[in-house]
């Protein structure tokens, strides 16, 4: 199992970024699908999940109306479109497989005030 994050950077407040997630080792069409983050010192917190063939989809009330998960299943790939960013959004963004124990490196999402 691979799961491969990109797409991160620095951005002002108010700003967007668009994450992807490439998925490799396993069947991906088949796995429900989650963005975590992780602020520093901090635990990993969930910020967005879609199940398989993107049937349902759900966020916390901390991003939701700001940011968008969606995959392409043909692709491989899970995205997580961000928008509206806050100084609070700043954290490491990792994708994960519902069910396998496997972590990417992650992406680095800072934004400033």
């Amino acid at each position: 199992v691979q799961l491969v994050e990109s797409g991160g950077g620095s951005v002002q407040s108010g700003g967007s970024l668009r994450l992807s997630c490439a998925a490799s080792g396993f069947p991906f069409n088949q796995y429900p699908m989650m963005w975590y983050r992780q602020a520093p010192g901090k635990e990993h917190e969930w910020v967005a999940s879609i199940l398989s063939f993107g049937r349902s989809i759900d966020y916390p009330d901390s991003v939701k109306g700001r940011f968008t998960i969606s995959r392409d299943d043909a692709k491989n790939t899970l995205y997580l479109e961000m928008n509206n960013l806050k100084p609070d959004d700043t954290a490491k963004y990792f994708c994960k497989a519902v069910g396998l124990d496997a972590w990417g490196r992650g992406t680095q999402v800072t934004v400033s005030s």
